[in-house]
């Protein structure tokens, strides 16, 4: 009876009529320098901070600064709170002091390099030492540039020029690699979202070739994630499960009507080609050859080919399930007579799914049976036809699958 309760999926991808692919998208700008206007509104807009423990100094070079035209200087002479300071202000550009009490430049310049939000801003060093080994230091921890004490403005100015270019490139550059990223995002989605598509498509394509609804393949589905879940399988597993288990029957394309459709029960003759589902169902997504095309009349041999050598993840769990969601615990069942954990954890999950489902639905040759009767039938094949721990977790979200049963209630 089981043999003739199952279906589900669905899918669609697009394109132009040539084969060819098109697309609206833009070509991404690619980052210019600024020209003399954007210059200048790079000094009105870019923020300067200055950290020196000697007002006289911020206040001298706070002073080039603005006479060259930059508005927005910022400053702190207390180092113990400089990171907060740097915080608040956001700086473009950092003027930054090595000799100063109880926290230095140094260290300072040290912080900033660990925390990735600073990680690019441009640090120009302001130190009277002339000591080899601080300068070294200075670079070693990501030191942008120097300036000597006292500060000179020919000195001064070019500097902060060149510092803020630099800035403008990695802010341009950043951005762009944000652009790209969010772009690769969007069509790995789009992507994924077609093959899912496509996956459901074959699954309810499948469903209808046997009369169904296609909402069994759909039930089988959240049965299978719900079932993958309680068993304490990833989220990645389970909702690559839940995707892949209603193309269980795709090889029953492969089946005659007159097999298929019949509403009796099926002779030994008629069992065994509707049997070779299974290995239809794995070979779908094969690349066939001419001596091949012989195999798609035997419907086990199609399924399993449409799915076959595949390096989808997904494709390849969907030719695993359709190959062996008819395999039983003690070795009884088909295509492969495997038995326990020789059967795959997705066939195993989706036999549990599959057959819960086909008992509880309405089909040709056999009215719905109460839930409990399912529940006694399913009890009754505990370590024969079902591992008995996927079985276990089955029954522990019962509560969840009646209620998936009754939002995916075939319509009349």
């Amino acid at each position: 009876m089981v043999e003739r309760m199952q279906m589900e999926n669905r899918s669609h991808p697009g394109g132009r009529s040539d084969g060819h692919a098109t697309s609206s998208r833009q070509p991404l700008p690619v980052p210019l320098p600024p020209d003399d206007a954007a210059g200048e509104a790079q000094k009105r807009n870019a923020t300067i901070m200055i950290i020196d423990d000697e007002p006289l100094n911020i206040k001298v070079a706070a002073k080039y600064l603005k006479m060259a035209g930059y508005e927005r200087i910022s400053s702190t002479s207390d180092s113990p709170s400089a990171m907060e300071a740097i915080a608040r202000v956001d700086p473009d550009v950092l003027l930054l002091d090595v000799m100063m009490p109880e926290v230095d430049g140094l260290e300072i310049l040290s912080r900033l390099r660990a925390d990735h939000r600073w990680q690019y801003l441009p640090v120009l060093i302001l130190t009277a030492a002339r000591d080899r080994e601080i300068k070294q230091r200075a670079l070693l921890l990501g030191a942008t540039d120097f300036l000597p004490k006292p500060i000179d403005p020919s000195d001064l100015l070019p500097r902060i020029a060149n510092a803020l270019t630099i800035k403008f490139y990695q802010d341009q550059t950043l951005a762009y690699a944000d652009t790209l990223e969010r772009r690769v995002r969007e069509r790995t989605a789009e992507l994924t979202a077609s093959r899912l598509e496509l996956i459901h498509c074959l699954g309810r394509a499948a469903e209808y070739r046997d009369n169904e609804t296609g909402r069994h393949v759909i039930r089988v589905g959240r049965y299978a994630g719900v079932i993958a879940r309680a068993l304490g399988l990833d989220e990645e597993m389970a909702e690559m499960l839940e995707h892949a288990s209603p193309l269980h029957d795709v090889g029953k394309i492969g089946i005659p009507d007159a097999i298929l459709l019949k509403p009796g029960r099926l002779t030994p003759e008629e069992m065994e080609i509707m049997q070779k589902h299974s290995q239809l169902g794995s070979k779908v997504f094969e690349a066939i050859s001419g001596t091949e095309k012989g195999l798609y009349l035997r419907h086990a041999d199609l399924g399993a080919k449409i799915i076959g050598e595949t390096q989808s993840p997904l494709l390849r769990m969907v030719a695993t399930i359709a190959l062996t969601h008819h395999e039983k615990w003690d070795g009884s069942g088909y295509p492969l007579a495997l038995a326990g954990e020789e059967i795959p954890i997705e066939g195993r999950i989706t036999a549990v799914a599959d057959v819960y489902d086909a008992l509880s639905s309405k089909r040709p040759y056999k009215p719905a049976f109460p839930r409990e009767k399912c529940f006694a039938i399913m009890r009754s094949e505990r370590g024969k036809h079902f591992d008995p721990r996927v079985l276990d977790a089955f029954f522990s979200r019962h509560e969840e699958i009646v209620q998936i049963q009754i939002e995916c209630a075939d319509l009349e």
